[in-house]
């Protein structure tokens, strides 16, 4: 969802009163009742309900349809107004630019304060690539089940603002955290390119090297990065020096994982210096080699879980980012399947067809049997010649010996002569049984692959639609279930 701060003008204090009582209900509800939201807000039930039909015109919140009582749902651009209205009257943001850029789980924006120095704006959105997986495994949460989306977005926020502090605070070149308020951060703007965009560097080895360092540098401070690669980096456009941003992945080296991260981050640095610049080195760190140097400063991590991010927050974010995963490796190998499926499918009709101008039609068909139709438009592995009922291929349940048999030889293809009219007029039926049999598999397995390519799993799944439904739905309905 892309962020519109064009409406934040006009909102009232009254509006944003019930904005927020919205979202404190959410904390127990699912759907918010008007109730709930009236008595929350301490507004009169008439002026709440005026208030509700306004913000569900600017789509802060949405109605559920179908529901067993009225209610609302806050809907994320409404959880964007109350952290900007949160920025507003702290004076860190006064301005709201263009989107900059947009990560799987979260959107980049230019902002600016009242003096007019430019800032970074990143707006966490998780669940937005994977909502099916937070909405059928979000059980984790116990009772925030019910908003678990925004949760996890104000978690991975608090997360990331957290460690950019205290890595700033001791010198690590990453952004100045400034703000940080629900799912959003505001942080100081760098003026750097992505190192995945970099085609040439003065030194490659001394960036490698620069890269390698700042690695063991974070382990011996009790961290690693979890995502170490060319999309986390900056590169600065003065100095080169590289810039580390990127945080909700961070974990402790006390954690059961940390080795396994510490040598992703190492490979994915050794596999992208191996494909962009050609430069491989041998000297690496290793995680048991980084930890017997021994500390090197304070334990960031200690300091981390000190400043209020602590190890129940961390374990239900790990939660969420196992299950995202999960649901990614499903997705692949759905694709996969359906790749491999599709290809099988080109593969045999390309067989078919290369085979059938060898096909001769057989001599034992009947002069005044009915000509087969035209299959051009179908897969050709129905041939166009009449199998004979002594065939092997007509009888799919023979197990008998081809080189014994002698229909298998090759030579038994010439035409052969037929003793009387009745078994011929059986063959030309029974092969035109078997015909009509292998175009009506053919036609199904078309309608079902056509079916699953348009009601396949990602459109079946939309809220409120059945699987196959191509019934318009309510657009209030969809925004409020889109994350």
């Amino acid at each position: 969802m892309k962020l519109d701060a064009t409406d934040l003008r006009y909102i009232s204090n009254d509006e944003f009163r019930v904005l927020t009582a919205t979202e404190m209900g959410s904390k127990n509800h699912e759907i918010v009742p008007s109730a709930l939201i009236a008595q929350i807000s301490g507004l009169r039930s008439g002026g709440v309900n005026k208030h509700l039909g306004q913000l569900a015109k600017r789509n802060l919140i949405a109605k559920v349809q179908n529901a067993k009582y009225d209610g609302y749902r806050l809907t994320y651009g409404g959880y964007d107004y109350l952290a900007m209205r949160t920025f507003a009257k702290r004076d860190t943001v006064y301005s709201v630019g263009n989107q900059i850029g947009v990560g799987k789980e979260s959107d980049i924006y230019v902002v600016a304060d009242s003096a007019g120095k430019e800032m970074v704006l990143k707006i966490h959105r998780l669940g937005r690539i994977s909502f099916r997986a937070i909405k059928s495994k979000r059980d984790y949460l116990g009772k925030r089940k019910s908003a678990s989306w925004m949760y996890m977005s104000r978690l991975s926020a608090q997360k990331e603002f957290a460690f950019m502090k205290v890595l700033h605070e001791h010198g690590f070149p990453v952004p100045t955290p400034i703000d940080q308020a629900r799912h959003c951060i505001v942080m100081s703007m760098i003026d750097s390119f992505p190192l995945r965009q970099v085609d040439e560097v003065p030194s490659v080895g001394g960036l490698y090297s620069d890269l390698m360092d700042l690695i063991v540098r974070l382990a011996r401070s009790g961290l690693i990065h979890g995502d170490f690669n060319e999309f986390n980096i900056l590169i600065h456009r003065v100095t080169g020096q590289p810039v580390l941003i990127d945080f909700p992945q961070m974990v402790s080296v006390k954690h059961e994982n940390a080795q396994y991260y510490f040598d992703r981050d190492v490979e994915c640095i050794r596999r992208f210096f191996r494909k962009r610049f050609r430069y491989e080195s041998s000297r690496y760190p290793t995680f048991a080699a980084t930890l017997g140097l021994g500390a090197d400063g304070p334990a960031l991590d200690v300091e981390v879980a000190a400043s209020g991010f602590g190890h129940k927050e961390q374990k239900a974010l790990e939660d969420y980012m196992a299950v995202v995963k999960e649901e990614e490796e499903e997705e692949e190998s759905e694709e996969e399947s359906e790749e491999e499926g599709s290809e099988e499918g080109s593969d045999g009709e390309e067989e078919d067809s290369a085979s059938a101008p060898a096909a001769q039609p057989s001599a034992s068909s009947p002069s005044h049997s009915p000509a087969p139709p035209d299959l051009s438009t179908l897969s050709l592995r129905a041939s166009s010649r009449s199998p004979s009922p002594t065939h092997p291929s007509s009888h799919p349940d023979d197990s008998s010996d081809p080189e014994s048999d002698p229909d298998s030889d090759p030579d038994s293809l010439a035409p052969s002569h037929a003793p009387s009219r009745a078994p011929r007029a059986a063959a030309a039926a029974e092969g035109a049984d078997d015909l009509k049999a292998r175009v009506a598999q053919d036609l199904a397995k078309r309608a079902h692959k056509q079916a699953r390519k348009h009601h396949g799993r990602k459109g079946a799944n939309a809220v409120g639609r059945a699987k196959g439904s191509k019934r318009k739905q309510d657009g209030r309905v969809r925004l409020a279930e889109e994350w």
